[in-house]
């Protein structure tokens, strides 16, 4: 069976204690990984700051060297990788490859960004209170960087923090999901044993709320990044003290199909976005809100290619959807979508359980008060609302405490463009659906859906700071 070890700084070591993690897919024990404690964490922060002074002198050159020669490691075992994503988390291998594919793409467009990372100069004689002087500004790294990161993308979205953070300069000390910990070592195992790593600049945890927690107290971190729950974020949020925060959270995707859009089209690419990753992704469409001329026909749509999705084997390469994490986000799901049918929601494509396995499923006729609409259900449920038109549907899109990425299908121009300007969203999608996301994109949303952007380039500014420097 694969083992994780802990990277105190460049040094692994094996835990007294393992657990093992077992396939969603059937329950067999894949890997296993040491159990850390509060203890653990605080020694991982430790040399993180001592390596971070020691490593001040290494140059951008090395850097990037570094950030490249991983990303080409990571894509000459490919397969090794896309094995360890399907095998914790039971992602389809086609879609596990296009996750390592990404990852790959994500560390290269790190180290692109760092290269053109700077300041510029100031003008401190632009006010008559000022005068000449040689004055600009420089970026710099920020020190310790922490980065917590989930299951659902558990190699992309780490190689998203561990990319523009250790290209910055910054040391990190790294906490994979607790689904996923092999995965997140073999990712850390590649920046370690690089040649053109840096020594200790990169640790590797692993465990939940105690070595969360140790890490978020801590003051030696100058920031935390983390992809999860909005539960988990107001946690941070209040722990956290004095240094820089970023939070991905919980999402609640809509989309609009208006009666100008092309239907099948619309249909097609609605289920892909609701069922992709067994709708276990932050930008899962779990909202369609459709103009009343249309609804009928867009829902037999989106039940036909819906069926067309193959269910089973995450090991079968025509495999759309796998199992969810567990059983019990399974159970959860199926909860909301009966609660949902008892309050008078009607089914268009029946929900179906058998353990962790939950079939798609598309309910109609849902009101705004049903959990399956104003909460984030993170399974592959969607919900379709029928509309008098752009207004209503923008309100009532709107009307969420969640604002990541929302959509828009239409052929009416003016109305994409008002839908630029009101939806409150971090992202907006016009013609495709809003589970779309470039990794060269700033992303991230608004309200509780987080705080800050990733996309290699704009999450290099938050892993650096400004030093203003002027010369008499």
């Amino acid at each position: 069976m694969q083992e994780a070890r802990i990277y105190f700084g460049s040094s692994p070591k094996k835990g007294d204690t393992l657990r093992e993690i077992r396939s969603p897919f059937n329950g067999e024990a894949v890997t296993r990984y040491p159990v850390c404690g509060a203890e653990d964490a605080k020694r991982a922060l430790e040399i993180a700051k001592e390596a971070f002074e020691k490593n001040r002198e290494v140059t951008l050159a090395q850097r990037v060297a570094w950030i490249r020669d991983v990303a080409e490691r990571i894509k000459r075992e490919k397969e090794e990788f896309a094995l360890a994503i399907t095998k914790e988390v039971a992602k389809p291998i086609a879609f596990s490859r296009v996750e390592v594919d990404r990852c790959v793409e994500t560390l290269t467009l790190s180290a692109d960004a760092a290269v053109d990372l700077g300041g510029e100069t100031i003008n401190t004689d632009a006010t008559f209170s000022g005068r000449k002087s040689v004055a600009f500004y420089k970026r710099v790294p920020l020190g310790v960087v922490v980065a917590i990161t989930p299951f659902n993308f558990p190699l992309n979205l780490a190689a998203h923090k561990l990319g523009p953070a250790l290209v910055a300069g910054n040391s990190v000390v790294f906490k994979p999901t607790p689904e996923a910990p092999y995965t997140g070592y073999l990712l850390a195992k590649a920046f370690i044993e690089s040649e053109y790593a840096p020594k200790d600049m990169l640790s590797v945890v692993y465990g939940d709320a105690e070595v969360g927690s140790a890490l978020v107290e801590s003051p030696i971190p100058r920031k935390i990044s983390f992809t999860g729950s909005v539960e988990v974020g107001r946690i941070i949020t209040r722990s956290a003290g004095i240094k820089k925060v970023s939070l991905e959270l919980g999402g609640n995707a809509a989309t609009y199909i208006d009666k100008t859009a092309q239907i099948a089209t619309a249909a097609a690419r609605c289920a892909v976005g609701a069922f992709i990753n067994s709708g276990q992704v932050c930008i899962s469409l779990q909202r369609i809100y459709v103009h009343e001329d249309v609804y009928e026909e867009f829902a037999a749509e989106l039940a036909r290619e819906t069926s067309k999705l193959k269910v089973g084997d995450p090991y079968d390469p025509e495999t759309f959807m796998g199992p969810l994490i567990n059983e019990e986000a399974a159970q959860r799901a199926y909860r909301w979508v009966q609660s949902a049918l008892k309050a008078g929601a009607r089914t268009i494509l029946e929900p179906k359980v058998e353990g962790r396995y939950f079939y798609p499923a598309i309910l109609a006729d849902v009101t705004d008060d049903m959990q399956i609409v104003c909460e984030e259900v993170f399974a592959p449920v969607v919900s379709l609302v029928r509309v008098s038109g752009y207004e209503e549907a923008i309100k009532r899109m709107n009307d969420s405490p969640y604002g990541l990425q929302f959509s828009l299908f239409t052929n009416d121009l003016r109305q994409a463009a008002s839908f630029i300007e009101d939806a409150q969203a971090g992202g907006v999608v016009i013609n495709d659906i809003p589970t779309l996301r470039f990794d060269i994109q700033p992303y991230g949303g608004v309200k509780l859906s987080g705080i800050g952007r990733e996309g290699p380039k704009f999450a290099l500014e938050d892993y650096t700071e400004i030093k203003s420097v002027v010369i008499l």
